[in-house]
Protein backbone atom coordinates (compact mmCIF):
# COMPACT_ATOMS: atom_id res chain seq x y z
CA UNK A 1 0.00 0.00 0.00
CA UNK A 2 1.60 3.27 -0.94
CA UNK A 3 1.15 6.22 1.72
CA UNK A 4 -0.02 9.57 1.60
CA UNK A 5 2.99 11.32 0.55
CA UNK A 6 3.07 8.89 -2.21
CA UNK A 7 -0.49 10.06 -3.45
CA UNK A 8 0.58 13.84 -2.84
CA UNK A 9 3.66 13.13 -4.96
CA UNK A 10 1.81 11.63 -7.65
CA UNK A 11 -0.66 14.53 -8.21
CA UNK A 12 2.50 17.02 -8.18
CA UNK A 13 3.78 14.76 -10.82
CA UNK A 14 0.56 14.87 -12.90
CA UNK A 15 0.47 18.77 -12.55
CA UNK A 16 4.16 19.50 -13.39
CA UNK A 17 3.69 17.06 -16.65
CA UNK A 18 0.46 19.23 -17.35
CA UNK A 19 1.90 22.11 -18.46
CA UNK A 20 5.62 22.11 -16.62
CA UNK A 21 4.98 24.75 -13.88
CA UNK A 22 3.96 23.90 -10.79
CA UNK A 23 0.87 24.96 -9.61
CA UNK A 24 -0.95 22.86 -6.81
CA UNK A 25 -1.29 24.57 -3.35
CA UNK A 26 -1.29 22.43 0.19
CA UNK A 27 -5.26 23.38 -0.37
CA UNK A 28 -6.05 21.80 -3.51
CA UNK A 29 -3.62 18.61 -2.75
CA UNK A 30 -5.86 18.25 0.26
CA UNK A 31 -8.56 17.72 -1.99
CA UNK A 32 -6.75 15.76 -4.31
CA UNK A 33 -6.17 13.17 -1.87
CA UNK A 34 -9.41 13.50 -0.40
CA UNK A 35 -11.01 12.53 -3.69
CA UNK A 36 -8.67 9.77 -4.32
CA UNK A 37 -9.05 7.91 -0.78
CA UNK A 38 -13.08 8.32 -1.55
CA UNK A 39 -13.34 6.80 -4.53
CA UNK A 40 -10.70 4.13 -4.10
CA UNK A 41 -12.48 2.94 -1.28
CA UNK A 42 -16.20 3.11 -3.08
CA UNK A 43 -14.66 1.67 -6.12
CA UNK A 44 -12.13 -1.54 -4.57
CA UNK A 45 -13.64 -1.36 -0.77
CA UNK A 46 -9.60 -0.89 0.96
CA UNK A 47 -8.23 2.04 1.63
CA UNK A 48 -5.48 3.94 -0.73
CA UNK A 49 -3.60 5.21 2.08
CA UNK A 50 -3.74 4.69 5.81
CA UNK A 51 -3.67 7.99 6.83
CA UNK A 52 -7.15 9.34 8.55
CA UNK A 53 -8.73 12.88 7.21
CA UNK A 54 -10.43 15.47 9.57
CA UNK A 55 -13.09 17.78 8.80
CA UNK A 56 -10.92 21.46 9.19
CA UNK A 57 -12.51 24.69 8.21
CA UNK A 58 -11.12 24.39 4.15
CA UNK A 59 -12.42 21.08 4.09
CA UNK A 60 -10.87 17.75 4.41
CA UNK A 61 -7.52 17.44 5.62
CA UNK A 62 -4.75 14.96 6.27
CA UNK A 63 -2.99 16.55 8.92
CA UNK A 64 0.43 14.65 8.66
CA UNK A 65 0.58 16.02 4.87
CA UNK A 66 -0.75 19.70 5.50
CA UNK A 67 2.54 19.84 8.23
CA UNK A 68 4.36 17.98 5.21
CA UNK A 69 3.86 21.16 2.71
CA UNK A 70 2.78 24.03 5.22
CA UNK A 71 5.96 26.01 4.95
CA UNK A 72 4.04 26.55 1.11
CA UNK A 73 1.60 28.55 2.63
CA UNK A 74 -0.86 29.37 -0.38
CA UNK A 75 1.89 29.32 -2.66
CA UNK A 76 2.14 26.48 -5.20
CA UNK A 77 4.27 23.47 -4.37
CA UNK A 78 7.87 23.58 -6.36
CA UNK A 79 8.81 19.98 -7.00
CA UNK A 80 11.22 18.31 -9.13
CA UNK A 81 10.65 16.04 -12.22
CA UNK A 82 10.06 12.60 -11.04
CA UNK A 83 8.04 10.29 -12.90
CA UNK A 84 9.56 7.10 -11.12
CA UNK A 85 6.40 7.52 -8.68
CA UNK A 86 4.13 5.87 -11.10
CA UNK A 87 6.06 2.70 -10.52
CA UNK A 88 4.84 2.69 -6.53
CA UNK A 89 1.30 1.88 -7.81
CA UNK A 90 -0.87 -0.35 -9.28
CA UNK A 91 -1.94 -0.17 -12.55
CA UNK A 92 -5.60 0.26 -11.11
CA UNK A 93 -4.10 2.80 -8.88
CA UNK A 94 -2.39 4.46 -11.81
CA UNK A 95 -6.04 4.55 -13.47
CA UNK A 96 -8.17 6.07 -10.54
CA UNK A 97 -5.35 8.65 -9.54
CA UNK A 98 -5.49 9.87 -13.49
CA UNK A 99 -9.11 9.80 -13.60
CA UNK A 100 -8.92 11.99 -10.32
CA UNK A 101 -6.69 14.33 -11.50
CA UNK A 102 -8.89 15.02 -14.71
CA UNK A 103 -11.61 15.17 -12.78
CA UNK A 104 -10.70 17.16 -10.06
CA UNK A 105 -7.36 19.05 -10.80
CA UNK A 106 -9.01 21.04 -13.53
CA UNK A 107 -10.47 23.20 -10.32
CA UNK A 108 -9.00 25.61 -8.49
CA UNK A 109 -8.19 25.13 -4.42
CA UNK A 110 -11.33 27.45 -3.50
CA UNK A 111 -13.23 25.33 -5.81
CA UNK A 112 -12.58 22.31 -4.39
CA UNK A 113 -12.85 23.70 -1.08
CA UNK A 114 -16.53 24.57 -1.81
CA UNK A 115 -17.47 21.59 -3.55
CA UNK A 116 -16.09 19.45 -0.43
CA UNK A 117 -18.13 22.17 2.22
CA UNK A 118 -21.40 20.38 0.12
CA UNK A 119 -20.69 17.00 1.08
CA UNK A 120 -21.58 14.68 3.76
CA UNK A 121 -18.07 13.71 5.14
CA UNK A 122 -17.03 17.14 5.58
CA UNK A 123 -20.41 18.49 6.47
CA UNK A 124 -21.11 15.59 9.10
CA UNK A 125 -18.16 15.77 10.60
CA UNK A 126 -17.05 19.72 11.11
CA UNK A 127 -17.13 20.48 14.40
CA UNK A 128 -18.25 17.26 15.93
CA UNK A 129 -14.53 15.32 16.66
CA UNK A 130 -13.85 16.42 13.33
CA UNK A 131 -12.67 12.82 11.94
CA UNK A 132 -14.07 11.09 8.76
CA UNK A 133 -14.10 7.66 9.19
CA UNK A 134 -13.53 5.61 5.76
CA UNK A 135 -16.55 3.91 6.47
CA UNK A 136 -18.39 7.56 5.72
CA UNK A 137 -15.82 7.79 2.87
CA UNK A 138 -17.13 4.84 1.14
CA UNK A 139 -20.54 5.23 2.16
CA UNK A 140 -20.92 8.71 0.58
CA UNK A 141 -18.38 8.11 -2.79
CA UNK A 142 -20.04 5.13 -3.26
CA UNK A 143 -23.23 7.15 -3.76
CA UNK A 144 -21.62 9.11 -6.50
CA UNK A 145 -20.12 6.55 -8.85
CA UNK A 146 -21.45 6.70 -12.18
Amino acid sequence: MANISDVAKYFLQKDLQEDDVNSITNLKLQKLVYYAQGFHLAIYNVELFEDDLEAWMHGPVAPALYREFKSYGKEPIVREDDRSIYAIFSEEENTLLDDVFSEFGQFTAWKLRNMTHEESPWLDNFGKGDNISKAELMKYFTTQLN
